[in-house]
């Protein structure tokens, strides 16, 4: 069983070498077409693929697919955004984008406490990762950032709530601990169906309007 393991090793690597071929060829051809548009069209086209992106997670906040709950949690779709913009860009950037869809998921549930905080500080130490290249950007680390900002973001929310003191710390507590890995790990898991697309799109609109 041993040598079959390693009979099989060289044929996968060498079809993860064609595919790169192939993908470089197809993303050529969409970065050479962007690149013919104009300026102002490609822009326009970048804030309707981002406000489009924005949109559809915020209904999949409020839509529970099959295969997308554990123990009544859903991924945080919104948080895996902010992270997917983030990780390119900097500090700042990635706290104001934090605290703009903050203020949109409070306006769907409770301001209080509010969710702009802990969406802020992620797309703020998000930022300060990358840009310190702590990091290699793929998917198990974009995967391992979502886990970790996850958990931090339940953090903050419990904290948030024992400082409002009208609940019992007790209860918080409990609810923090049932609820902090179930959403890490939906949303690690789920990261990559906002991540993927939407970072080909920005690393093709970048490399058109490099060209």
């Amino acid at each position: 069983m041993f040598i079959s393991k390693k009979m099989m090793i060289p044929k996968f690597q060498n079809s993860r070498q064609r595919k790169p071929k192939s993908l470089r060829r197809t993303s050529t051809t969409q970065v050479n077409s962007l690149a013919r548009w104009h300026p102002t069209l490609r822009h326009l086209l970048d804030y309707t693929v981002t406000l489009g992106s924005v949109l559809f997670c915020l209904l999949m906040m409020l839509t529970r697919f099959p295969g997308t709950e554990l123990l009544g949690i859903g991924p945080n779709w919104l948080l895996i955004w902010v992270v997917a913009w983030s990780v390119k860009r900097t500090a700042f950037q990635g706290a104001l984008a934090g605290v703009i869809l903050g203020f949109l998921q409070d306006a769907m549930t409770s301001p209080d406490p509010t969710h702009a905080i802990s969406l802020g500080m992620i797309g703020m130490i998000t930022g300060l990762i990358q840009k310190q290249r702590f990091i290699q950007e793929d998917f198990i680390s974009i995967a391992l950032i979502v886990f970790g900002m996850a958990v931090f973001a339940e953090t903050i929310f419990a904290i948030q709530l024992v400082l409002m003191g009208d609940r019992n710390t007790g209860d918080i507590w409990g609810y923090y601990q049932r609820v902090t890995l179930a959403s890490a790990i939906l949303s690690s898991l789920w990261a990559p169906v906002v991540y993927y697309p939407l970072n080909r799109w920005w690393q093709q609109l970048k490399l058109a309007e490099q060209s």
